[in-house]
């Protein structure tokens, strides 16, 4: 055998190599996508099992309350309803400002957000508590630290809530003058109206709508939704798996803390996640605590 017949048979073999490694190159990509696949399945079977509660799928009202801390707190509310809205914004949620009472000096005392959107309550879960905040207050002329406090309360828009019979003896109507700020969520209104059920003491209120008439209906259809679930954790005993235990926004019931000075962080004590980037977390980028509260929530439920 010369030497062109030896180095034609070598270049044989090297195609014969190549051809051979084409062939496996194509199987492993093929294996590759399979197995990209199997885990997509395998992540939103995952994501679908932290939705399995009853009222997880339902729409919501979010409600914040300034709690201890004075004019800080008042400030402190406004900032929480802010987050939510830029929350709700940026993650194309709708939603509607239903009642806003202003602080007498600064901030609210109380806002009201009614977000229509599937799974709205599930996710939206997470925020009921206390939420605590440390800074260097902008309301005192020593610029000292203050820790002020806001109480976050959400429940579902239970669908079947017109079923549910009030007696007009058990309720108190007062039709006041909105105080809100505006803007594009909410419309100017000198029909708001609050809504008490005397027996519980439970208090609702609406300024969303132009008619007094719609807010009245409004207010209701909340009232029997937070009636609703009343009932239902009574029957049940469940307090903690259907709206969490209602505490007074104050010292050592907080269930996340925001820390302005002397570090910044946000932590969650529940799931102990931390963020650093406070500002982020203000501007409404809340997913971190959410998504971690759901596992928390699931595996308290599994425990």
């Amino acid at each position: 055998m010369n030497l062109l017949e030896i180095i034609d048979n070598e270049i044989k073999d090297i195609e014969e190599l190549v051809e051979l490694s084409k062939d496996n190159i194509s199987e492993l990509d093929e294996l590759k996508n399979q197995l990209d696949e199997t885990e997509k399945k395998i992540q939103d079977l995952e994501e679908e099992s932290l939705y399995s509660e009853e009222f997880d799928n339902y729409s919501a009202v979010l409600t914040v309350n300034a709690g201890a801390g004075g004019v800080d707190a008042h400030d402190w509310a406004e900032i929480l309803l802010r987050m939510y809205t830029r929350f709700l914004d940026d993650n194309d949620m709708k939603y509607e400002i239903e009642e806003i009472s202003s602080g007498e000096e600064a901030g609210i005392k109380s806002g009201s957000i009614r977000v229509e959107n599937f799974r709205a309550y599930a996710n939206l879960e997470s925020e009921r508590g206390v939420h605590r905040l440390v800074r260097i207050s902008p309301f005192d002329s020593n610029k000292r630290r203050h820790t002020s406090f806001a109480g976050v309360d959400v429940i579902p828009l239970i669908e079947d809530s017109e079923d549910y019979e009030l007696n007009d003896d058990d309720i108190r109507i007062d039709v006041y003058r909105s105080s809100g700020a505006g803007g594009q969520h909410v419309n100017t209104t000198d029909s708001a109206v609050r809504v008490t059920h005397i027996p519980t003491g439970i208090v609702v209120a609406c300024q969303a709508e132009r008619s007094q008439l719609q807010n009245k209906i409004r207010a209701l259809s909340l009232l029997k939704s937070k009636l609703i679930i009343r009932e239902k954790e009574e029957k049940l005993k469940k307090l903690d798996s259907i709206r969490g235990e209602q505490v007074e926004a104050g010292w050592g019931r907080q269930i996340r803390s925001y820390v302005m000075q002397p570090y910044q962080q946000v932590k969650d004590s529940r799931t102990n996640i931390e963020v650093g980037n406070i500002q982020s977390v203000l501007d409404g980028d809340i997913n971190i605590f959410i998504n971690e509260y759901l596992k928390w929530r699931r595996q308290g439920l599994n425990d």
